[in-house]
């Protein structure tokens, strides 16, 4: 606590300095707004008000454009000084941005702070898209996206269960040294295998835990589910099916695994219904009863 009552006096003078702490009582737009969350950002561009960003943290990927912002870090572990040293007038940030101590020294440093309540599911979607959307004072273009969002959202999960597809899917985390963990009921993988017309071989679980061999071989999956991560992709894929609790599963000895960008399969944000579309496709493709 102490280390962050000294960064809060640094973060005071860059306030002073760069003169954010002034803009509480300026009427004027905000034009130098840092998204802090991928699915924040993705709006921000979709609203077509990407010209008012100047910062973004680690997580916002997409559009390719938006690499070319100052990165302020991880969304979860913000410093400060970082976000402050582009003299943001608007902080937009998706709920679990922190850690909480480096939230409060920003607020205290007298930016406008908007947090993003996240909800995985159609109406999360729906409701993140107008809250960014009042933020920002393009209410009328926010309403005609979520309105546009949510509507292929529905159509995508109606095509989704209309086929008739009920393979079990495991999401699989991180596997790493033989320990395996899964996502649950109420995470962001549980809710993008229901709205794509799956089910969650996890859901007796609940938020991403780890299971034992047994318990994962218990699942009895059709298909896995992963994000994409760095590196030999190829061998990623050979030391997932060597694992012991995964052979042991209809998914690992048939070698059906399904693999998609983190932000995108879990971001829910304007490019959901596309996710779910493309789930729902690999899902038929690889089969499951």
């Amino acid at each position: 606590m102490q280390a962050f009552r000294r960064i809060s006096s640094v973060v005071a003078l860059i306030a002073a300095a760069s003169g954010t702490a002034a803009f509480a009582s300026d009427d004027t737009e905000p034009n130098r707004i840092i998204a802090i969350g991928s699915s924040v950002t993705e709006i921000v561009y979709a609203l077509g008000q990407q010209d008012r960003l100047v910062g973004r943290d680690q997580t916002s990927t997409y559009p390719a454009a938006a690499l070319d912002l100052r990165d302020v870090g991880y969304m979860r572990a913000l410093s400060p000084e970082g976000v402050l040293s582009v003299s943001p007038d608007l902080i937009l940030a998706l709920e679990g941005a922190g850690p909480p101590e480096a939230i409060a020294v920003l607020k205290e440093a007298g930016v406008p702070f908007v947090t993003v309540a996240e909800d995985y599911s159609r109406d999360g979607v729906v409701q993140k898209i107008r809250a960014v959307g009042a933020a920002l004072g393009v209410e009328d273009a926010a309403e005609a996206l979520a309105a546009e969002t949510g509507a292929q959202i529905d159509g995508a999960h109606a095509t989704a269960v209309g086929s008739g597809g009920t393979a079990r899917v495991l999401f699989i985390l991180s596997a790493q040294d033989n320990r395996i963990m899964v996502g649950g009921a109420d995470t962001q993988a549980d809710s993008i295998i229901r709205l794509a017309g799956g089910v969650n071989a996890a859901g007796s679980v609940s938020g991403f835990k780890p299971m034992t061999p047994e318990a994962i071989a218990s699942t009895t999956p059709d298909v896995i589910l992963m994000m994409y991560r760095q590196g030999n992709h190829s061998t990623a894929v050979e030391e997932l099916f060597a694992l012991p609790a995964i052979q042991l599963t209809p998914a690992g000895q048939n070698k059906k695994l399904i693999r998609m960008p983190g932000a995108y399969l879990l971001g829910f944000g304007p490019r959901t219904a596309q996710a779910i579309a493309e789930l729902s496709s690999e899902l038929e493709r690889l089969g499951g009863s």
